[in-house]
């Protein structure tokens, strides 16, 4: 039999089909070429920050079709869905708004904490300049991403990714303020980096301070301290929403009481992050020389153990914890001070922004990096010989924090931003590279235990005005502030340089020497932490004849400085 010529209907079918299939295609390869191009605050298509760089993020999706869908629908689509919900309820808005303003306006709020203050400090560079778009435009080599706030909605230009989660709870933190304070947060554009170390140093940049917002500063940095992400929660760590995780770090802190709790100080924490005083600490791990007991940490183990070793209302046992800087700032110092115990801070080069409420010998002691086991001892000792004080100033650095709640943390965000607005001379508007970012996107971006988190750190309408933001002190009330809290420094060194030659001496008297000759009731500058070296040295050894070296040692070092 001849074969049958294909019927003209077929061959139109046919080509209409691969027509289809090969538009399809092309829709998918488009999709997936755009996806691939676009940043997302979870840290899709963003490279690491160039001044601080961290392995690249690893993402879950199964598949890169699955990522391109999911990268469209969040970033581009889910924000205007909202949108469009929220002009369904407009009116209703508009009445609890009305009402929420009549409320708010009937009430006396009450004053803000004193650490508000360093607001106006943190913004003093651009006080008679103002800050123009120039200053935003020089502002971005130095930044990861960009904040534009305009009429209650929150626009982000994304620069570079942020390690793990801090990006996506910085923003949520900010979206909280807006619903907390609807219709009150002014428009503001700002520029962030968000890791660890300030970079606008005070030296190079002082003909032009450019304004960066980050976690912590120096006051040789112009960097603007801003609250850090884990008050909304740190999943890749289990530390819960600050709320949640002050009241559990509360609670395990009355598992003991004073008297019960171990008389050592108590570290825990990961010395592997560039930070020498981390890796001298590890020296001080012995509870009879130095009355300190120092854990290495290993959060890759403590994750597979699902946190079971790391739970911070479990590590309130000890009667003095220890602060001792990371990289630069660290965020566990909120946690130490809750637990109650005497907070030994290693003399921080960094501030957060609540830290400037911290006053030595108050709601913490001061510890020295310069013969630091020593210094350790000398606290622990001292604590342990008068209790009552020791347990008084723990007190009050726990009571410091739970006056820090989940509400002064968004006043706080509130009089900064605010503050900051006011110097702004220029109007902001969204970027054209910017994208909304609203609760939506973000939980849609976020992983189940991000999703879990951020909901859990959700903010609600507040019902009170803001605290009250006293207003701007004296010039000099910062210089004095912390001229007196150095003063008082310098006192606890003084008092660890009696006890150094005290036990110097102690040491002659067991060898049988002849006490080192000094200056009656006085104490030679310059033979301090020659003598605590020495001390830390004979403290380990127990050779008559060593001792009868640094005896020698520390008697020329001494005679030199009598006969000046």
């Amino acid at each position: 039999m001849g074969s049958h010529p294909r019927s003209p209907s077929y061959l139109f079918f046919s080509v209409v089909a691969l027509s289809f299939l090969s538009l399809i295609a092309l829709l998918i390869y488009k999709v997936d070429n755009f996806a691939s191009q676009t940043k997302t605050v979870a840290g899709h298509n963003l490279e690491p920050t160039p001044w601080h760089f961290f392995p690249p993020k690893n993402f879950t999706e199964e598949t890169r079709q699955a990522r391109s869908y999911k990268i469209i629908q969040c970033s581009y689509l889910t924000c205007r869905y909202a949108g469009t919900n929220n002009d369904v309820l407009a009116l209703e808005e508009q009445q609890q708004e009305e009402q929420r303003r009549h409320f708010v306006s009937s009430q006396t709020p009450e004053k803000c904490p004193n650490f508000f203050k360093f607001i106006y400090r943190d913004l003093e560079p651009w006080a008679k300049t103002r800050i123009s778009n120039y200053h935003i435009t020089q502002a971005k080599q130095h930044a990861a991403f960009r904040v534009v706030i305009v009429e209650g909605r929150l626009y982000v230009d994304l620069y570079y990714a942020c390690v793990q989660s801090r990006l996506m709870f910085t923003l949520w933190g900010l979206l909280q303020l807006l619903k907390r304070y609807p219709g009150m947060v002014p428009d503001v554009d700002m520029m962030f980096d968000c890791m660890d170390k300030p970079t606008i140093d005070r030296i190079e940049h002082g003909s032009f301070p450019v304004p960066l917002f980050r976690y912590c500063t120096t006051e040789a940095y112009f960097d603007i301290p801003f609250p850090d992400w884990s008050f909304w929660g740190w999943p890749e760590t289990n530390i819960q929403p600050w709320d949640e995780q002050f009241k559990d770090i509360k609670e395990g802190s009355q598992a003991k009481s004073w008297a019960e709790k171990f008389p050592r100080a108590f570290w825990k924490g990961n010395p592997d992050v560039e930070a020498p005083i981390r890796q001298e600490l590890m020296q001080c791990n012995h509870s009879r020389l130095w009355g300190a007991q120092i854990i290495r940490q290993n959060w890759e183990e403590e994750a597979k153990g699902g946190f079971e070793q790391s739970k911070l209302s479990n590590q309130c046992n000890h009667r003095f914890k220890i602060y001792a800087e990371g990289y630069a700032w660290s965020v566990s110092l909120k946690y130490i001070l809750s637990c109650g115990s005497l907070a030994l801070l290693i003399s921080p080069q960094y501030e957060d922004f609540f830290t400037r409420g911290l006053i030595p010998k108050f709601n913490y002691w001061p510890v020295s990096p310069i013969g630091l086991c020593h210094s350790i001892k000398f606290a622990v000792d001292w604590g342990n010989t008068n209790p009552s004080e020791a347990e008084a100033i723990g007190k009050r650095g726990q009571e410091l924090m739970g006056s820090l709640s989940m509400d002064r943390v968004y006043d706080y965000t509130f009089h900064l931003i605010s503050e900051y607005s006011k110097l702004q001379d220029f109007k902001p508007v969204q970027p054209s590279s910017a994208q909304e970012v609203c609760e939506e996107s973000l939980l849609c971006l976020a992983e189940p235990k991000q999703r879990e988190f951020l909901k859990r750190a959700a903010a609600v309408r507040s019902s009170t005005p803001p605290c009250s933001l006293i207003k701007r002190p004296n010039s000099n009330f910062f210089d004095i502030w912390t001229e007196q809290k150095k003063k008082i420094i310098e006192h606890v060194k003084d008092m660890e340089m009696r006890n150094a030659f005290t036990s110097m001496i102690n040491y002659y008297q067991m060898y049988k020497l002849p006490r080192p000759l000094v200056k009656e009731g006085t104490f030679l500058p310059g033979t301090y932490f020659f003598v605590v070296f020495s001390i830390n040295i004979a403290s380990t050894i127990s050779s008559a004849d060593t001792i009868t070296c640094i005896y020698i040692s520390v008697n020329i070092r001494l005679r030199k400085h009598i006969h000046k």
